[in-house]
């Protein structure tokens, strides 16, 4: 799979695979994702299902997205479904910076099925790509830090 959208962050490999593997955190960063409803104890491994919701409230569509493949740490392939839009299979690698300091993490979107797939992939590029480069930002965002560490130090706040 090509990947349009890269990211750099100074959070290790770890704290960003942490993020992807709570499926409760899923709608924190993926971009049109509004609620969690449940999450399978397995998640992420394949098979594993997280059931949540898109849309804005109250117009949400619920469904679920599935774990094709999984490589721990570094890759994790996904099956997302959205009813009348169809699927997508999304693969994200997580790999250390080249310099070693924090992570590259990129990611990649093939439509699976109709109607969305009817389209040339240039043309779902289009939206696709920037949505996918906001959900891997918001992604580093979270693996970069709490608001409120837990140890109980004073995080710097910004604004």
């Amino acid at each position: 799979m090509k990947f349009e959208a890269h990211w750099e962050t100074t959070a290790s490999p770890d704290k960003v695979w942490e993020v992807l593997a709570d499926g409760w955190r899923y709608p924190g960063w993926v971009v049109g994702a509004s609620r969690m409803r449940a999450v399978d104890p397995a998640w992420p491994a394949p098979g594993a299902r997280i059931h949540h919701s898109v849309g804005l409230w109250p117009f949400l569509i619920d469904d679920h997205t599935e774990v094709l493949e999984e490589d721990p740490g570094k890759s994790l392939t996904l099956l997302a479904r959205a009813k009348a839009f169809g699927r997508a299979r999304i693969e994200i690698q997580v790999r250390p910076r080249p310099d070693g300091v924090g992570t590259v993490i990129e990611m990649g979107e093939r439509l699976a099925s109709p109607p969305m797939s009817w389209f040339p992939q240039s043309v779902v590029e289009l939206a696709a790509v920037p949505r996918n480069r906001e959900c891997i930002r918001r992604l580093a965002l979270l693996a970069e830090g709490p608001a409120h560490p837990r140890d109980g130090s004073t995080a710097p706040r910004l604004g």
